[in-house]
């Protein structure tokens, strides 16, 4: 691998360890040759993210500029072209290597360019619209590194598992999108529960929810708990050496569902983080489970469907 591959993956590491904590435990699991290429899809996403949402000094025509350029040095990268970036050549090589969907990765720059214009989603349907390019096709992206034996029937799973991490992270960070201008709860649920806009933003700058917004948070929950309900089975058709990986990451973003229910669905008092004993502890019983053993789904209950 020469040098400036191997500087990419680096890069691609570095983002990793600093902004997905949870993750990247989990893969710490993997087999070393399997870890650099989820790093650099990791790389891809974040950075892509970060162009969205640390530019918002500026107007949304510029951030829509260079979130253009970058997509375009990637297409061109695709066909062959030389790129330079300090973290495209890893995410290109990888695709390469397990000759990943291309489609995939244009799903995603469309969802991140959402980002840019769209500030809430009136259905869930519309939110799973967005969720499809930005969570779902992170799982079908993953899984030819993964390895499984039936990729198939994996594939399900797996943009279930997409959707169920993404939304855990829409549960805890409410208070963080409102910052940003933005609700990924849908105004139809906002409105099932009698919660305004407005009512989030007072949480918010309260530091402390009110009946309504926990009660929203709770369904929200049940909703994130089907999508692990249906990613469950997933996790023992992937190959054994990547089982103890996403069993990790499976608990751990389950757990933070566990955290919001213990602060009684009230996301506005603290950010819901599962703590570091209990990480540890995940990861060491996740080494020494067999595979092929079923993973328990997060929370008290489970909802039949994930809509």
């Amino acid at each position: 691998m020469d040098v400036d591959l191997t500087a990419a993956y680096d890069r691609c590491r570095e983002l990793h360890k600093r902004h997905g904590r949870t993750y990247y435990l989990a893969t710490r699991l993997l087999p070393a040759w399997k870890r650099r290429h989820v790093h650099a899809l990791y790389g891809f996403t974040r950075y892509a993210d970060e162009i969205v949402d640390s530019t918002e000094d500026l107007p949304p025509a510029e951030r829509s500029a260079l979130l253009d350029d970058w997509a375009s040095r990637f297409v061109a990268g695709l066909h062959g072209a030389s790129v330079d970036d300090p973290l495209l050549p890893a995410v290109l090589h990888t695709i390469a290597i397990f000759d990943l969907d291309r489609d995939d990765f244009a799903s995603f720059l469309k969802s991140m360019a959402m980002d840019l214009t769209v500030t809430s989603y009136p259905t869930y349907d519309h939110l799973l619209d967005y969720m499809e390019g930005s969570a779902a096709v992170i799982g079908t992206m993953m899984l030819p590194i993964l390895g499984s034996s039936d990729p198939a029937a994996a594939r399900e799973p797996a943009r279930q598992l997409g959707f169920a991490f993404q939304l855990t992270n829409f549960i805890r960070d409410v208070a963080e999108d409102l910052d940003r201008g933005r609700t990924y709860l849908p105004d139809e649920d906002l409105a099932k529960f009698g919660v305004t806009r407005e009512e989030l933003i007072e949480a918010r700058d309260r530091g402390r929810g009110t009946p309504r917004t926990r009660e929203l948070i709770e369904y929200e929950v049940t909703r994130a708990q089907a999508h692990y309900a249906a990613a469950a089975p997933g996790i023992t058709m992937l190959a054994p050496a990547s089982q103890a990986c996403m069993r990790t990451a499976y608990a751990l973003y389950g757990g933070i569902l566990d955290e919001v229910a213990a602060q009684d669905y009230d996301v506005f008092t603290r950010r819901a983080l599962v703590p570091q004993r209990r990480r540890m502890a995940v990861a060491v019983r996740a080494l020494l489970t067999s595979t092929g053993t079923p993973v328990t789904i997060p929370g008290p209950t489970v909802q039949p469907a994930a809509r």
